[in-house]
């Protein structure tokens, strides 16, 4: 081995000259080609998120081995979900204000509030604790790099003959490559301290000139093979992808190959410099498709935007089903906005602003209708409890040619009748079917006795199958299907060869039935079942007994007469009623024993 006396001083200089120069130019050019971390999460697509997705990505995150480590991406899922809820409560605080009540009254607790506070308070515990642990870990590394110093150092100062100083460098090199991390604070002077006494072993070597050889071929490999490697990056078709490789083919670069001779350094480095600026141009076709991306994105949520708002303006005066069937449409139209990706930076904030506004106009116009809808349904109820009541003082008629028109036309205009308040929807249904019963029943009894009725019955079946045939699946459908039933049930006989009729009734109604998804045996229907003949017995008892009474009645008041006699004008129409009423009580406990009787 040569000596230290031995070398020129340009000799000297010259190891050291490259180490510095290196290490300079490979630091500057990191400063010019800041990468993005390539662990940083993907704003864009968490942006895309919704509330739900975001908690269950932070509570993927904490439940992770790293946890503590994915703080970036933890924040911005974090900050999504703070901005979602803050949108959320000012949407219910604009309802809570368009309601007409006062803003200082509004109190409204998030569901999800409670959730991502326990979230962000696990993550700040696992995130402290990493913390600790990284500071532990990077004490560590200071002592072990320092450790190799000390090592690099005494290489050159005090190294015992026979040693392999082409082997202990290679170990000393590798053994610093791969230690680990130590605070930013310490890494600067430890690394230049490092290449110090790297640059001083060089020089002890009295540039041995076998194996400075050998080192500077070594390097040319390595640098031959980060340039190749850099070469293929330029077609690279994930641009990103390109981008993070770069970065860690610098640090390579700066940390395995270096020195090299004097020929090649220079032109080694511009060549890969050169590739390095190929590959950070392509940045601007990463920002065009991008660009591109995200108008086209903002251009499918205006469209979102402007059919909400054609929703929230009708031309015409909207009604129940109009404005049902426009929720669901808003419904599917929010999600469609909220899984769209980003759109530009600079119009990001008007867009949501527009989208929420709209959102709040057509809630706005939405619930003004509801509310004027309770005046209209009140009405609807007044005109429903008169048809009620004219049927309950018809229900026993048995003027047929007169009351069955009636009853019919009844029947009829409670179709017609909108809607009325939900809590009196089904007792003033029962009352008016119950009405409506006792008069078909009582007029089946009768005209089944005459085959001269079945020729009517056939055309009342007639319609009422007419009428079952423009069912649709609007809201009501079923009761009018109940109301059809029933009023099928309760019409008697049809001429045998009209009895086609009831098949195909029945296959309509199974059409129907299907078509508003509704079981046969869910209908409410007045059939010939055992209980309902029980129900029909009850009610004939009670008509039987109101009959009495009015008998009764009646024949108090002739008594106030000094002439009570058939043959007084005045009484000959009390009479008449007295002997119909009697007739029709007749009749009654004449049905009441057929049906206890069973027959």
């Amino acid at each position: 081995m040569t000596t230290e006396n031995n070398l020129s001083e340009n000799e000297e200089q010259k190891p050291s000259t490259e180490v510095q120069e290196t290490v300079e130019t490979i630091e500057n050019t990191e400063e010019n080609h800041q990468e993005e971390d390539p662990d940083a999460p993907h704003h864009d697509s968490i942006a895309d998120l919704s509330l739900a997705d975001a908690l269950k990505e932070m509570e993927k995150i904490i439940n992770s081995p790293n946890a503590g480590e994915r703080y970036r991406e933890f924040n911005v899922l974090k900050e999504k979900a703070n901005h979602t809820i803050h949108d959320e409560v000012e949407d219910k605080k604009h309802e809570y204000t368009d309601a007409g009540n006062a803003l200082e009254n509004f109190s409204y607790e998030h569901p999800s509030q409670s959730k991502l506070s326990g979230l962000i308070h696990i993550f700040r515990e696992k995130h402290d604790h990493f913390q600790k642990d990284q500071e532990e870990e990077q004490k560590k590394n200071l002592n072990h790099r320092q450790s190799i110093i000390e090592r690099l150092k005494s290489l050159y100062t005090n190294s015992e003959p026979g040693v392999n100083l082409f082997k202990s460098i290679r170990e000393i090199k590798e053994e610093w490559s791969n230690s680990g991390q130590v605070a930013k604070s310490e890494f600067k002077i430890l690394n230049n301290n490092y290449f110090h006494h790297l640059n001083q072993f060089y020089q002890m070597l009295d540039l041995n000139k076998e194996f400075l050889e050998q080192e500077y071929s070594h390097n040319l490999e390595k640098r031959q093979h980060i340039i190749a490697r850099a070469k293929e990056l330029e077609h690279e078709p994930a641009v990103q992808k390109a981008l993070n490789e770069l970065q860690y083919l610098h640090k390579l670069w700066k940390e395995e190959a270096e020195p090299v001779s004097e020929e090649f350094r220079e032109k080694t480095w511009e060549e890969f410099k050169e590739i390095s600026n190929k590959i950070h141009e392509r940045k601007t076709e990463l920002s065009a498709a991008i660009e591109a991306e995200q108008n086209a994105n903002l251009e499918k949520k205006n469209e979102i935007i402007a059919e909400i708002k054609k929703l929230s303006e009708p031309k015409d005066s909207p009604n129940h089903t109009y404005w049902q069937n426009s929720i669901k449409r808003v419904e599917e139209l929010r999600s469609e906005f909220l899984k769209t990706g980003s759109v530009p930076r600079k119009l990001s904030n008007n867009n949501w602003n527009d989208f929420k506004s709209i959102l709040r106009g057509f809630n706005t116009t939405k619930n003004n209708y509801y509310k004027s809808l309770k005046g209209s349904q009140q009405q609807n109820l007044d005109e429903k409890m008169k048809l009620i009541q004219t049927a309950k003082d018809n229900m026993l008629s048995e003027d047929w040619d007169l009351a069955v028109a009636l009853f019919k036309k009844l029947q009829e205009d409670w179709k017609k009748i909108g809607h009325v308040p939900k809590s009196m929807t089904n007792k003033i249904w029962d009352e008016f079917r119950d009405a409506c019963n006792t008069f078909f029943n009582n007029y089946r009894e009768k005209s089944s006795a005459s085959t001269d009725n079945w020729k009517e019955n056939y055309k009342l079946k007639k319609d009422i199958l007419e009428e079952l045939k423009t069912i649709s699946d609007e809201e009501g459908s079923i009761e009018k299907i109940e109301a059809i039933k029933t009023s099928w049930n309760n019409i008697g006989k049809v001429p045998r060869d009209k009895m086609a009729i009831n098949s195909e009734f029945n296959k309509t109604l199974r059409e129907k039935l299907k078509l508003n998804k509704i079981n046969e045996l869910e209908l409410k229907e007045e059939g010939l079942s055992e209980n309902q003949l029980t129900d029909k017995a009850r009610k004939i008892k009670s008509q039987i007994s109101d009959l009495e009474a009015e008998i009764v009645k009646l024949e108090n008041n002739l008594a106030f007469f000094k002439n009570p006699s058939r043959e007084n004008p005045l009484l000959r129409d009390t009479y008449n009623t007295i002997d119909d009423k009697k007739a029709h009580l007749e009749t009654l406990k004449q049905n009441l024993h057929s049906i206890i009787a069973g027959e």
